[in-house]
This record gives structure tokens, C-alpha cells and sequence, in this order.
């Protein structure tokens, strides 16, 4: 059961880190003060909307089918075009990790997802005991991969500067094309 559940948390934080690291080249301060409440925002919204989807599934089976890809791709449509927009106008600051709203934003687009999938495990009727401990094993390693993806967006930005922007911001849209289409 830990194993499935470490498992199914690798693969749903895998765009967290993705996200976090692109979003995070524009950042210059890359302290423990400024990580740790970033990296606590995406796991809670990640393990939460895991959870909110396992509990009221019934009620959003159908609406999740339809629409969660559209706006999980929106959502980093916004992000990834914003900062190709900043690295085309040679701005610094573009749609990163600074600020509440930013982090919503990406943890959202990011959790859309793990909703979906906790629709899943209550559409098979997984109990809470098997959703606790995949909702544990999401949070933590959702925790850790935004921790390891803001540390290598920052060293990224340090070392490439604008072209990290570049990068990250095309990372990101094809992220959200692959959410669109289901690419692969």
C-alpha cells in the first residue's frame, strides 16, 4: 500500500516540480524562509484537492471529465505566457513564485489532477485509509519535489538568466498542451 501510494505521489508532483523549478528562474532569493511556505502551499492544495475529489466524487464525476483539462491548461497558459512575455520584453519579473497569487496559481494548475484522480478512487470506492495514506505520501513528496524544483530554478536563473525565462516559460505551455490533449 506505502509503495502504490509513494508511487502515485511521484507521478502526480511530477508537474509541481516542473512548474516550481520554470516559475522559480526569476527568482533571486532561494532562502529556507522563502522556500518552505511555497513548497507548503503546493502540498496543501495537491494533498487537499486529492482529498476534496475522494470525498464529494459523486458530485463532480461528470464535471471534472469535461473540464479539468481545459483549466489546467488556462492556468499555465497564463503562467508559461507570461513569462515568455517577460523574457521577449526583458523584464525580471514575470509570473513566479512571488507573491500569494502566483503560488495559487501554480498550485492549482498543478492540483487539478490529483482532484481527478481522488474522483477516481472514490468512483472504486477506495476507503479512508488507503486515501490517508496516499493524501500523507502526496503531501510529503509534493513538499519535497517543489523544494528540489524552486532550488533548481533559482541556480537555473543564476546561471542562464533570461534564457531560463525562455525555457521555462515554453516548459510550462507544453505542460499544459499535454494536459489539453493527453499528449502523453
Amino acid at each position: 500500500m506505502i509503495i502504490g501510494a509513494i508511487l502515485l505521489a511521484l507521478s502526480l508532483c511530477a508537474d509541481c516540480f516542473a512548474v516550481s523549478a520554470c516559475s522559480s528562474v526569476t527568482l533571486k532569493d532561494d532562502s529556507w524562509r522563502r522556500i518552505l511556505p511555497v513548497a507548503s502551499v503546493f502540498a496543501i492544495v495537491q494533498a487537499g484537492l486529492f482529498l476534496f475529489g475522494w470525498l464529494f466524487g459523486d458530485l463532480f464525476v461528470g464535471f471534472v471529465g469535461k473540464l479539468a483539462p481545459v483549466i489546467g491548461f488556462l492556468l499555465l497558459l497564463y503562467v508559461g505566457g507570461s513569462m515568455i512575455v517577460s523574457a521577449w520584453k526583458n523584464e525580471t519579473s514575470a509570473r513566479d513564485l512571488d507573491g500569494l497569487r502566483n503560488i495559487l496559481i501554480g498550485a492549482l494548475a498543478t492540483s487539478i489532477d490529483a482532484f481527478s484522480v481522488g474522483v477516481s478512487f472514490s468512483m472504486e470506492g477506495d476507503g479512508a485509509e488507503g486515501v490517508a495514506v496516499k493524501a500523507t505520501a502526496l503531501l510529503v513528496i509534493t513538499f519535497l519535489s517543489v523544494v528540489a524544483g524552486i532550488k533548481g530554478g533559482v541556480y537555473a536563473g543564476k546561471r542562464y538568466g533570461r534564457g531560463a525565462l525562455w525555457v521555462g516559460g515554453f516548459v510550462l505551455l507544453l505542460i499544459g498542451v499535454n494536459i489539453l490533449f493527453k499528449l502523453i
